[in-house]
């Protein structure tokens, strides 16, 4: 009986900290390449979003799809990952295949050709962030459907465990979007 009791109180606490620390995850698509390749599995904090931490540009976050998304039958039970390119208050832009923060040019030296595509000027509103994906040219994100409540990131990635030839922390580009 003790050594059922004790297992149980050990799965209360795998499943505790599943619920509120930390999550794993796969990348389904490439919309993060060249950063996550597919079926990457990956660890996912929840903590900094659950205590309303700032999240800075260049943090890749897993969150429940927008609004837009859902209204337009995306699951809403289904998850999300891309880099957080500009905060609240960030004025964005993508003009001649370059992002612009702040009227500044965002330098990606990874991103192996330039987005075909325009983002007219916007201010982040507060509470909510900008994300696009790494691979630009075939992503769903925030260039399609506006910046993403807060409130609806689920987490951070910080760690790959699978495969095993890339284990370790997410690592960023040297020149990826920085705070």
């Amino acid at each position: 009986m003790r050594q059922l009791r004790s297992l149980a109180l050990w799965l209360l606490l795998a499943l505790l900290l599943r619920w509120i620390v930390v999550e794993p995850r796969w990348i389904p698509s490439g919309s993060m390449l060249p950063t996550l390749q597919l079926q990457d599995r990956i660890l996912v904090e929840k903590v900094r979003p659950r205590f309303r931490q700032p999240l800075t540009t260049g943090t890749i976050v897993v969150f429940h799809p927008p609004a837009a998304l859902r209204a337009a039958g995306y699951d809403p039970g289904a998850a999300l990952i891309k880099r957080v390119v500009a905060v609240g208050g960030d004025r964005v832009a993508v003009s001649a295949g370059q992002l612009r923060r702040n009227d500044i040019p965002v330098q990606e030296s990874w991103r192996s050709e330039p987005m075909d595509y325009e983002l007219a000027p916007l201010t982040v509103p507060p509470d909510h962030v900008l994300v696009l994906g790494d691979n630009r040219n075939a992503s769903l994100d925030s260039h399609l459907w506006g910046p993403l409540p807060v409130e609806d990131v689920i987490g951070t990635a910080i760690w790959r465990y699978w495969p095993l030839e890339r284990f370790g922390p997410i690592r960023f580009s040297a020149n990826a979007p920085a705070g």
